[in-house]
Order: C-alpha cells, then sequence, then structure tokens
C-alpha cells in the first residue's frame, strides 16, 4: 500500500515525469521486425537527416515512421519550445502489439493460420 495522500502520490509520480519531446503510434500495422529495420537507419540521426532517410526509403514501416517523427518534431516545438534543428533521435523503439489471427483454406479440409501483427512506436526526441 502506498504512503500518503492520493494528491502527494500524484504529485511525487508527475514529478519524476519524462519531459522529452516524444510521439508514440499505437496498433500499427505492421510487424515488430519490419519497423525495426527503419527504426535502426535513423537511431541517434538528427532529425533532417532522419527526414531523409525516411523519405528515401523504399520500406511500408517508412511512411508511418516519418509521420510519427514529424509529429514529435512538431511536439518539441509547440510544448516544450525547442528549436527544431537542434533536435535528434535519442530513442526509438518498436514494441509487440495485439495479433489477429485469420484463417487460410487449404488443400483436403485443412486450415492454416494467417498471423497479421500489429506493434506500438514511439519515437523519443532530445537537444543536442
Amino acid at each position: 500500500m502506498a504512503k500518503g495522500h492520493r494528491s502527494q502520490i500524484k504529485r511525487e509520480r508527475n514529478a519524476n515525469k519524462d519531459t522529452r519531446p516524444s510521439a508514440k503510434l499505437s496498433y500499427a500495422r505492421v510487424s515488430v521486425q519490419k519497423a525495426c529495420f527503419v527504426l535502426d537507419a535513423i537511431r541517434g540521426k538528427d532529425v533532417q537527416t532522419a527526414l531523409g532517410i525516411l523519405t528515401y526509403s523504399p520500406r511500408y514501416a517508412s511512411s508511418i515512421i516519418k509521420k510519427l517523427l514529424e509529429s514529435a518534431i512538431a511536439n518539441a516545438e509547440n510544448n516544450n519550445g525547442m528549436d527544431a534543428s537542434k533536435l535528434y533521435v535519442e530513442e526509438c523503439y518498436a514494441n509487440k502489439g495485439p495479433t489477429m489471427k485469420r484463417i487460410r483454406p487449404r488443400a483436403q479440409g485443412r486450415a492454416y493460420r494467417i498471423e497479421k501483427r500489429m506493434s506500438h512506436i514511439t519515437v523519443v526526441l532530445n537537444e543536442r
């Protein structure tokens, strides 16, 4: 059981909150493995370079992650008052989401399972 009054507990929890600008996309219809190929390419890069990489990457996940990165940049400018030219991608990761299970009919009355995987993608920025 937590010690203290409810308002005190909330105050302590909010004091430890991460203030870095970020953006999160839940239930993206791309598997974690495929998203991580693109995320590994932009991790640690400055924002302009990362946008260039995402623009010309042929992978499907790059279009999703590009929109997410642009959202994180807008959050940094509007909510935190940061300069966009000094930002870089500090963290970016994809976590496993729920899996949709579908059935594929096969020969002789058999049924194979198709798993359509989803992921939760997070991009965290910081200033240099």
